[in-house]
């Protein structure tokens, strides 16, 4: 873990994307994931939220210091490095004047509601086009700006549904489990960034303005392809299969000597069955019939299973994961929170980064999704509470003076 850096919010100077503006009306994990990319290489980018409607993030653990409540959410901290934070109640319209000239401040206008919240304002891709040609406009939501399912705001776990991840993961002849959390809020920025990238390039090159409508559960299913082009070309539906693979056996986790200790093992051919064999010292099982080639293992696969789980409960998941290693059979120890925390590798990456915080005292969030050599990423400030950067937001980006602000608050528009 890198030692604590600063907290120190303000405007970056340097980074692969200083200069860069964004304004970011994003929410939960998905978007913010893209616009944090941004920030962490240098973008300015100006978060909008307000105490009148609290993003839902903000209401999701872990907790900083097990404490509940919307400046101690370990979630949103992550998702929001590097962001300044301004808050605005754009039920107002002096409100909604801010976020005009904000958006005449921008390069790229980042967004996440539903598609009926921008065009109830105005302020919908065509009519923010008239006033800056050239805005490069996102709007990321579950089911993209049009067709039937345009209007239903919800989140990845839906996502996960209409995409198919759900049905995958599951045990043979159980309910399907699907997989962990909101999946499509991690795969949908994968996308959403370098569609970004692909505008500003697009712009630079002809002064053009780009508009992005991103359905977030179409782009994620990019990630189905295998399974989509299967059933089109051959008419196959995935099954449940738990752990099995269709060309490795065996292959999943078996529980280790420890308590809820487990160690992850795939065995890609018969050389590394082989293999697994002499790290067992039982070299025998590699010329039983019974497990001789790869459809024999798979149609023996639960007796060779419970041969595997005896070996395995005789030896802590980390020793078996180095064993198996140093035969050369793929394995891994089964992390949990603590073990990643703590995991050697990660900590020589610098994964996990320590920051001073004004309120939580040190608080721990991860680096970026990547390294540049000429132009790291910079990690300058914690993410915002609510309101933290009016004043910086307000002077400084928009020039607004004493009087301006004054009765910004007298109208509420600032809350």
């Amino acid at each position: 873990m890198t030692s604590a850096v600063p907290n120190q919010p303000g405007i970056p100077t340097a980074g692969a994307l200083a200069g860069l503006k964004v304004l970011d009306l994003m929410w939960v994990v998905a978007g913010p994931t893209a616009t944090r990319t941004m920030a962490d290489f240098g973008a300015t980018v100006v978060r909008i939220e307000s105490a009148n409607r609290i993003e839902t993030a903000r209401g999701l653990g872990p907790w900083y210091n097990n404490t509940q409540g919307p400046e101690h959410s370990g979630l949103f901290g992550n998702m929001n490095i590097n962001k300044l934070g301004l808050s605005l109640n754009l039920a107002t319209e002096e409100a909604r004047e801010v976020l005009l000239d904000l958006i005449d401040w921008c390069d790229v206008l980042c967004e996440s509601f539903s598609p009926r919240a921008m065009r109830s304002w105005g302020m919908d891709y065509e009519s923010l086009r008239e006033r800056q040609p050239d805005l490069i406009m996102l709007s990321t939501c579950l089911f993209g700006q049009e067709g039937p399912l345009s209007q239903v705001a919800g989140f990845g776990t839906m996502g996960a549904a209409i995409g198919g991840y759900i049905a995958l993961a599951g045990q043979p002849g159980g309910a399907p489990v699907g997989p962990y959390s909101a999946y499509t809020d991690y795969l949908s920025p994968r996308f959403s960034l370098p569609t970004i990238l692909a505008a500003l390039d697009h712009r630079d090159r002809t002064g053009e303005g780009v508009y992005i409508d991103q359905a977030q559960a179409e782009s994620s299913l990019h990630f189905m392809s295998t399974a989509l082009l299967d059933y089109t070309i051959n008419g196959n539906v995935p099954q449940l299969v738990g752990n099995a693979d269709p060309s490795m056996a065996p292959h999943g986790c078996f529980a280790a000597a420890g308590d809820d200790d487990w160690v992850a093992i795939a065995v890609r051919d018969d050389h590394d069955f082989q293999l697994l064999c002499a790290a067992m010292r039982q070299p025998e099982l590699a010329s039983d019939a019974r497990f001789a080639g790869l459809a024999a293992r798979q149609a023996n696969e639960r007796e060779l299973a419970a041969i595997i789980s005896a070996w395995t409960a005789e030896s802590g998941a980390v020793q078996i994961e180095y064993m198996l290693q140093a035969f050369g059979v793929p394995a891994h120890a089964v992390s949990n929170s603590g073990a990643a925390a703590a995991d050697p590798q990660f900590e020589h990456r610098g994964h996990f980064v320590q920051m001073e915080h004004e309120v939580h005292g040190q608080i721990v969030f991860e680096a970026a999704k990547g390294q540049m050599s000429a132009t790291p990423p910079t990690y300058r400030s914690a993410a915002p509470g609510i309101g933290r950067d009016n004043e910086l937001v307000l002077r400084e980006l928009l020039g607004y003076t004493d009087e301006q602000i004054a009765n910004l608050a007298i109208a509420d528009a600032l809350t």
